[in-house]
């Protein structure tokens, strides 16, 4: 079937300006160029119909990939026996024979400024789709990675973050339990979930309670973790209570070279009572009292953690010391409380003891007080009868 078209000169859209902007989109944004004319094309003849009451399919509008010139154009097929439409056919272009599509060019009045309007919905409605579709992609590829972003809103049960480009959301079940939030702090998290919600809109479901975010967190801040050297089996969390974190390591050498040396990794803190009761773990510690001048420190255990706390044979509690820097005197609970009742009735005793001293002092100096009174009693008899003799 031969085509034939008769070219008519139509402006249309102001093209320069049109194709300037497709070629940056492209370059900029990875839209393609071709893919928004394709979309355009359709939205025009969609547009043409709409404003001119046409209801024929055989409407055809083309905007050159060159130029940006827009062409509208009737299709109507020319049937067999159809004397009359070859004829009119045959004044358009002498090479049309029956069965040919005849593209009739139009020149619709106004129309260019419709396809003007029409262009640009379409272009920001593709540019809109290509950043949803952009966004989504990012964050699609970044599960399971983390994230920094500001809280935005706090809810009964969603915080908001502000991620940059899109907003995250973190529900309940994502949150440590024991963490309180409020808005314009900063926080980091992990991509838990990206979605494609309503319209095309990308949600974004962020953690701070899944495993996801701690062995990241353990890859970010330990580089051997992150280079390999070391790798976490597994990971087992009470979110905001503890956790408990299963490594490997591929190179033994320093466990070899100790000839099978247990280490035991501890974090230091200025709080002597806190870095103490680090260094005695595995052991739990109930309370640590503190003697800065002498730098003693008092270790109250639960009665069956006191023979881990001590180690076999003191090491536990002796490397916990050398440790620290610190005299460690470790009792279980039991004990010290005997230790605190003894203390008490040893003080008892000494009261009465003291209060025996006292009465016996008292005592004594009554005893002194009534001697004294007599001698100066007998002192003044004496003195009195002498007198009583010279007068005679």
């Amino acid at each position: 079937m031969k085509k034939n078209v008769k070219k008519v000169e139509n402006k249309g859209i102001d093209s320069t300006e049109l194709i300037m902007a497709l070629d940056e989109l492209e370059k900029e944004r990875g839209i393609k160029k071709d893919y928004v004319i394709e979309s355009i094309e359709t939205a025009l003849v969609t547009a043409y119909k709409r404003n001119f009451d046409v209801t024929s399919d055989n409407v055809k509008i083309t905007l050159n990939r060159e130029t940006g010139e827009t062409h509208v154009y009737e299709e109507p097929e020319i049937p067999e026996d159809a004397q009359m439409l070859l004829e009119d056919a045959k004044k358009i272009d002498p090479r049309y024979n029956e069965g040919d599509v005849v593209e009739k060019e139009l020149m619709p009045k106004n129309f260019g400024r419709i396809a003007a309007q029409t262009a640009k919905q379409v272009i920001v409605q593709r540019i809109r789709e290509a950043s949803r579709e952009v966004i989504f992609s990012e964050f699609n590829e970044k599960k399971g990675e983390i994230v920094s972003g500001i809280v935005q809103k706090v809810d009964k049960n969603i915080v908001v973050l502000d991620l940059g480009k899109i907003e995250g959301i973190m529900p309940i079940k994502e949150q440590i339990p024991t963490e309180h939030y409020y808005v314009n702090q900063k926080l980091r998290a992990c991509v838990a979930n990206v979605e494609k919600g309503a319209k095309g809109s990308t949600q974004i479901i962020v953690s701070r309670a899944n495993n996801d975010f701690l062995r990241k967190l353990f890859e970010l801040e330990i580089p051997e973790i992150y280079e390999g050297l070391i790798e976490i089996k597994s990971i087992s969390r009470d979110p905001g209570k503890r956790c408990k974190v299963a490594v490997y390591s591929p190179n033994e050498n320093i466990i070899n070279e100790l000839s099978g040396e247990k280490i035991d990794v501890i974090e230091w803190n200025e709080d002597p009572s806190t870095y103490i009761a680090e260094a005695l773990l595995p052991a739990k510690v109930m309370a640590v009292d503190i003697k800065d001048e002498e730098r003693f420190a008092q270790v109250i255990v639960p009665d069956d953690q006191l023979s881990l706390a001590i180690g076999k044979a003191g090491q536990n509690a002796r490397l916990a010391a050398k440790l620290t820097n610190w005299k460690i005197d470790i009792k279980s609970e039991s004990q010290f409380r005997e230790m605190i009742q003894e203390l008490q009735a040893n003080g008892e005793e000494k009261e009465e003891a003291e209060s025996e001293e006292v009465a016996d002092d008292v005592a004594s100096v009554d005893e002194t007080n009534v001697e004294e009174a007599n001698e100066i009693e007998n002192t003044e008899n004496v003195e009195t009868s002498e007198e009583n003799k010279d007068e005679e």
